[in-house]
């Protein structure tokens, strides 16, 4: 069982390990495997970044995240321009059907809404906000509404999780009511938990994971 310092420590050496961080930016604080995050950053990428780097430390149970994102007067951008640039991004990136997105920018806060067939066009699409100039903060509003009406397989969701290596599915439990998949069990590292909520939302027909996972890293 690693000491809250160590596991501080840890953090520390990971968000220093990212090229674009500077780690007298972020303040990390570890009390019972929660990092707190805070400090001030100047693009929404780099709080992204701090937070996922975070979130990938073995030992790290949750992340309450507090960076703020500000910009220098002279690097403010207008809403209006932002919400533009989303906008060509979204058009210009074969994975989103951008004319089912709704975008919503006010003052540097992002909100996306609408409804998509798949997972992984709404997570390319908050990947493209991430990296916007001007972003302060998003919301991903985003539904999945599959157009498939096949019954999911939990077999095939369980032979998925089996031939990830990178996952222990020993602990893992699956259970399938209607389009909804719910995760239970225990894993070792937040990255493994999002890798299995990942896996599942692949499953054809899905609309909706549940992943109730619990982080267990002596497991």
């Amino acid at each position: 069982m690693k000491t809250n310092e160590d596991l501080q420590r840890d953090v520390q050496d990971a968000i220093k390990w990212e090229p674009s961080l500077h780690a007298a930016e972020i303040g990390v604080a570890v009390k019972d495997g929660i990092v707190t995050l805070s400090g001030t950053v100047d693009s929404f990428s780099k709080k992204s970044q701090a937070e996922d780097a975070a979130k990938n430390v073995s030992g790290v149970q949750a992340v309450v995240e507090k960076i703020e994102v500000k910009f220098a007067n002279w690097g403010k951008i207008e809403d209006s321009e932002i919400a533009n640039e989303i906008v060509n991004a979204f058009k210009s990136n074969w994975e989103i059907p951008n004319d089912k997105i709704k975008i919503k920018v006010e003052d540097g806060w992002v909100t996306l809404s609408g409804e998509l067939p798949w997972n992984y066009q709404k997570e390319a699409a908050q990947r493209i906000v991430n990296t916007q100039a001007g972003v302060k903060a998003l919301t991903n509003s985003l539904d999945i509404k599959s157009s498939i009406n096949d019954d999911i397989e939990k077999e095939g969701i369980e032979c998925a999780l089996e031939r990830n290596g990178s996952i222990d599915d020993q602990d893992i439990q699956v259970s399938v009511a209607g389009t909804k998949i719910t995760l239970n069990g225990t894993v070792g590292t937040w990255y493994q938990k999002e890798e299995a909520g990942r896996i599942a939302w692949k499953a054809p027909g899905v609309s909706r994971v549940e992943n109730e996972l619990v982080i267990d890293y002596d497991e």
